[in-house]
């Protein structure tokens, strides 16, 4: 799954600020011919990514390239059951990625256009955001 090898801070804030606003960075096909893009925010998860790639890897049967353009940089924590309040932060749980509307998720490209659409509608599933599917303009 993907997290960073290496961060200066254990922890990270939830930061408000971050829900605002729509993409301005990652909003147009940079790589591939056909993409899946966020309509609504969300976090996504490390393994909700890892889940999306599995599904579209198996749908086109290993064909094609899948680009991945979000990576979970933010660690989120929790502590465990029955934990009494105080006490401080918890321990690090899993990693996310923050998602605005207009950010594209998925990129593909090489094989068949309407089996590659099939692909990333699977993967639409696996992801906690709404998505559409986008084409290239040329």
């Amino acid at each position: 799954m993907l997290q960073p090898k290496k961060t200066k801070f254990r922890r990270q804030h939830r930061l408000r600020s971050q829900k605002k606003g729509i993409a301005t960075r990652g909003i147009t096909i940079a790589f591939g011919e056909i993409a899946i893009k966020a309509t609504s925010r969300g976090e996504v998860t490390a393994r909700q990514i890892e889940s999306a790639r599995r599904t579209i890897a198996r749908a086109v049967k290993r064909g094609g390239k899948i680009w991945i353009r979000v990576f979970p940089d933010k660690v989120l924590t929790a502590k465990g059951a029955e934990v009494p309040m105080g006490s401080g932060k918890g321990a690090p749980d899993r990693w996310v990625t923050q998602i605005k509307p207009g950010k594209i998720l998925f990129e593909m490209a090489g094989a068949d256009m309407e089996l590659m659409r099939k692909a990333l509608d699977l993967a639409t599933y696996k992801l906690p955001v709404d998505c559409k599917i986008i084409t290239h303009e040329l």
